[in-house]
């Protein structure tokens, strides 16, 4: 018999104090950058419309109304600015909490519980708010100890427009933009040839997996830009790109998630040694323009490796004076819970704590010396 359920994990102290760390340092950058705590319901009432209707965890009030635990913060955190009282926009929001989904992700080797901090900048759409998120999310990655993470950014609306132009119907294209997606160019090819997609068209969905690259890429995405509606996201993302230092921005101009959500850019970003995104976002609409980011607490500490030691207590003490004073101090003290200095002592030596504090003396385990209790 399972203890907890598939897709769910224990944190043992030497975990969750990590985890706890990383999510301070993430917090620490947002406040630092104007962003506000927020916090919104683990509980959420069922909507068919919300995009992971068909992936929470859902169940049944008292009074028979269906509910859904939170699968995701983007669009609760929308709606509760609809409840604030006269905002000034731009409204710059941060949160930090567990999300709930049925089904595992397994491109993103996601567990069906975890912790996802974030920010959301709502209210404005401009060049300006979205170079704002890519900078924030960079350094909120140097933060936590990802000084070569990259940005990847994208925009599905172009990848959109381009596999719109073939005129195909809604289910092939879909197939389309998997394929694209994938950056399967086999796959690609036999269904352009399946649904006699030819000239001009053809060529332009074809290359969608090859524009990938520096910001040169962007010229090169104006050669198949063969719409309105493609040449208007190209320059979304040209008006970001010329707000972007070139080192550690990369663009992927054949990116083709969140077609039906996303309304412009979009961005993953990744570390040259860990294969999956460490954290995405991007611009879209909740009832008022907005651009976000969100970061996978255990993401980033499978990327990290292995967890760091805890931080070890100063001293063991038999006198709830001294401790108290030591506490104040910032140290890190445990109350003794017998007078058994021999039990004490051999505690000490586990757990790797260099002081006993009695009621008349203070000893260094190391060399049994006596201290003064100031010098700690």
């Amino acid at each position: 018999m399972r203890l907890i359920p598939d897709g769910t994990r224990y944190y043992p102290p030497q975990d969750e104090a990590w985890r706890e760390r990383l999510s301070s340092q993430l917090e620490q950058v947002l406040h630092g950058w104007g962003y506000d705590p927020v916090q919104t319901p683990s509980l959420e009432v069922f909507n068919p419309t919300h995009p992971l209707a068909d992936k929470g965890f859902k169940l049944v009030d008292r009074d028979g109304t269906v509910l859904m635990l939170r699968g995701e913060y983007t669009t609760s955190v929308a709606n509760l600015v609809q409840t604030l009282p006269q905002p000034t926009y731009p409204v710059r929001l941060r949160y930090t909490g567990t999300l709930w989904v049925r089904t595992r992700d397994a491109e993103l080797g996601r567990q069906r519980e975890y912790t996802q901090v974030g920010a959301e900048l709502l209210g404005v759409a401009t060049p300006l708010a979205d170079a704002e998120i890519l900078f924030l999310a960079l350094e909120c990655l140097d933060a936590v100890g990802f000084p070569k993470a990259a940005v990847e950014i994208g925009h599905p609306g172009f990848v959109k427009a381009v596999l719109e132009a073939t005129n195909l119907e809604p289910t092939e294209i879909a197939l389309l933009r998997t394929a694209v997606h994938r950056k399967n160019a086999s796959e690609l090819h036999g269904l352009l040839e399946q649904y006699q997609v030819q000239g001009q068209t053809r060529q332009a969905v074809l290359r969608l997996i090859d524009l990938y690259g520096d910001v040169g890429v962007l010229e090169e995405a104006a050669e198949i830009a063969i719409s309105d509606a493609a040449k208007a996201a190209l320059e979304e993302v040209r008006a970001v790109a010329a707000l972007l230092p070139p080192e550690r921005f990369l663009f992927d101009l054949g990116i083709a998630r969140g077609l039906d959500y996303y309304t412009g850019m979009i961005f993953q970003a990744y570390t040259p040694d860990f294969g999956q995104p460490l954290c995405g976002g991007g611009r879209y609409n909740a009832g008022l323009p907005a651009v976000g980011f969100s970061v996978g607490l255990e993401r980033l500490m499978t990327a990290l490796g292995e967890a760091p030691s805890l931080e070890t207590a100063i001293a063991i003490s038999t006198s709830l004076a001294a401790a108290q004073g030591l506490r104040a101090k910032g140290q890190r003290v445990i109350q003794a819970w017998t007078h058994d200095q021999a039990q004490l002592e051999a505690a000490a030596q586990a757990w790797g704590v260099p002081y006993l504090i009695l009621e008349k003396q203070t000893i260094r385990l190391s060399d049994g010396a006596t201290v003064q209790l100031e010098d700690l």
